[in-house]
C-alpha cells in the first residue's frame, strides 16, 4: 500500500467521521428484489453462471507439501483433484475417469505417482495422460491422447491455490485486479496454514455474505465485542472492477493493539493502515479476509442448497520459528469464534423471513454499498440478457469504482 493510498485512505476515514450525509452525487440505492435470494430459477443461474465461471479457494500448498500429493474438493459441486505433479507443478482434474466415470479417488486426501480408476481399471499419469487400459483388444479405435483427464484451471496466488472450471477465464492475478497489489504487502507466499475449520448455516450464501460486507450492524449485535475498539463511522471503502472491494475501519484508539496478536510473528511488509486499523478485503465472489500483521483468517462462503451453506475458516500465519505455533493461536481463533457466533446468529430466522410475504427486498443505505457492488458484479457474471427483468438489479455505482 503506497503513501499516496494510505493519505487517502487517512483522510476518508476523516471525512466519513465528519460527514452528516452521504457524498455529493452518491445516488439512491434502488431496492434489491426478494427473489434474488429464494427464486429457484434466479439460484439455478447463479449456480452456473458465477460458481462455475470464477476463480475459488481450492486450497493451501501446505497441503500439496511432497510431489504427487494431492487433495479431493467437491466445494464447487464437482468433484476435482487438485494435486502437485512429479516436477513440482499444480494441478487440477475433475475425478472422473474417461471410461464411465468412475472415481480415480475416494479419499479426501493422498500421494500418488498416477491414478487408476478403481471401477474398471483405466490409469493415468499425474498430467492427465491415459497410459492403461484394461482389455485393450476389446475398444476398437481408442485414441489414448483423446481420453486425458478433463482438466481445471489451477493457479496460485502466494501459497493460496484457486481452481476455475471455465475454460475462457481470464487469469487470477488479472481477475484479482486492484487486489493482488494490496494482498503482497501480506508475503502470501511465506504464509503457513494454522487451522481449517467450517461451519453449517441455515441460510442462503449471500445472506450471510451481505452481513460481512459492511459494519452498520457492530452497534447491534458486537456490542461486548468488536464495537468496543472499532469506530463503525469513520468506515472508508473502495469499490473495485470485478466485484472486489476493501473495508477499513478505525480503532476507537489509535494507539490500540489486539491483545490476542502481541507475542505472535510479525510480517515486516505489512503497511500501516492495516496494522493499525481494521481492513477487511472481499475477493468476488466468496472470499472474506481481514488481515493483520500476524497473520490472517480467510472466510470463504460456500452455498450448499438454496437454503443452507458452509463458511469456511482458514487461518493463516507468517513462518512460526524454531519455537513452533504459538498456543496464542488458540485463543486468538476462539476470540474469533465468539465473534462468528454473533454473526450467525440471525441467519436462520433471516432465512425464514426470505421465504416469507414480509420480505420484498433489500432497501441498502450509503455504508451498505458494498452489497449492491456485489450484486451489480453478479449480474455481469450471469448476463443482464439472462437474468428476469424483474430480478435486474439498476447499475447505480459505476462512478463509485475505482479502477
Amino acid at each position: 500500500m503506497d503513501s499516496a493510498t494510505t493519505d487517502r485512505i487517512r483522510d476518508g476515514m476523516a471525512y466519513e467521521a465528519s460527514r452528516k450525509a452521504p457524498p455529493d452525487g452518491f445516488p439512491e440505492l434502488p431496492e434489491i428484489a426478494a427473489g434474488r435470494y429464494t427464486d429457484p430459477a434466479f439460484l439455478a443461474l447463479e449456480k452456473e453462471r458465477l460458481w462455475k465461471r470464477s476463480w475459488l479457494y481450492a486450497g493451501h500448498v501446505d497441503q500439496l507439501a511432497e510431489p504427487g500429493s494431492w487433495f479431493l474438493t467437491r466445494a464447487t459441486g464437482a468433484p476435482i483433484i487438485v494435486l502437485k505433479d512429479l516436477d513440482g507443478a499444480l494441478r487440477a482434474f475433475y475425478n472422473t475417469c474417461r471410461h464411465r466415470g468412475g472415481p480415480l479417488v475416494k479419499a479426501d486426501q493422498g500421494n500418488d505417482r498416477g491414478f487408476v480408476c478403481g471401477y474398471h481399471g483405466w490409469t493415468y499419469t499425474l498430467d492427465g495422460q491415459l497410459v492403461a487400459v484394461r482389455d485393450k483388444r476389446d475398444f476398437v479405435g481408442l485414441d489414448f491422447a483423446c481420453h486425458s483427464l478433463i482438466p481445471v484451471a489451477c493457479q496460485a496466488f502466494g501459497g493460496w491455490i484457486f481452481i476455475n472450471e471455465d475454460d475462457d477465464a481470464p487469469d487470477l492475478v488479472t481477475s484479482l485486479g486492484p487486489l493482488a497489489g494490496e494482498l503482497r504487502q501480506f508475503a502470501p507466499d511465506t504464509l503457513t496454514l494454522v487451522d481449517s475449520r467450517s461451519y453449517d448455516v441455515d441460510c442462503n450464501v449471500k445472506v450471510l455474505l451481505d452481513a460481512f460486507l459492511e459494519v452498520y450492524h457492530l452497534k447491534s449485535i458486537h456490542q461486548n465485542t468488536v464495537d468496543r475498539f472499532l469506530d463503525h463511522r469513520g468506515t472508508t471503502i473502495s469499490l473495485w472492477p470485478g466485484g472486489h472491494s476493501r473495508m477499513t475501519t478505525p480503532n476507537r484508539r489509535p494507539d490500540w493493539v489486539d491483545p490476542g496478536t502481541i507475542g505472535m510473528p510479525d510480517i515486516p511488509t505489512v503497511t500501516d493502515i492495516p496494522r493499525f486499523n481494521n481492513v477487511s478485503y472481499y475477493i468476488f465472489p466468496n472470499i472474506v479476509m481481514p488481515p493483520s500483521a500476524t497473520g490472517m483468517p480467510m472466510l470463504v462462503f460456500w452455498p450448499k442448497t438454496d437454503r443452507t451453506m458452509r463458511i469456511e475458516c482458514h487461518w493463516f500465519s507468517p513462518p512460526f520459528g524454531p519455537e513452533g505455533r504459538s498456543e496464542l493461536w488458540d485463543k486468538r481463533i476462539a476470540n474469533f469464534e465468539r465473534i462468528l457466533d454473533e454473526d450467525l446468529q440471525f441467519a436462520p430466522q433471516i432465512q425464514e423471513s426470505l421465504d416469507s410475504a414480509g420480505f420484498t427486498g433489500i432497501k441498502l443505505c450509503y455504508q451498505e454499498r458494498r452489497i449492491y457492488h456485489y450484486h451489480e458484479e453478479l449480474d455481469r457474471k450471469i448476463g443482464l440478457n439472462r437474468v428476469p427483468a424483474e430480478l435486474l438489479v439498476e447499475p447505480k455505482l459505476a462512478d463509485w469504482v475505482e479502477a
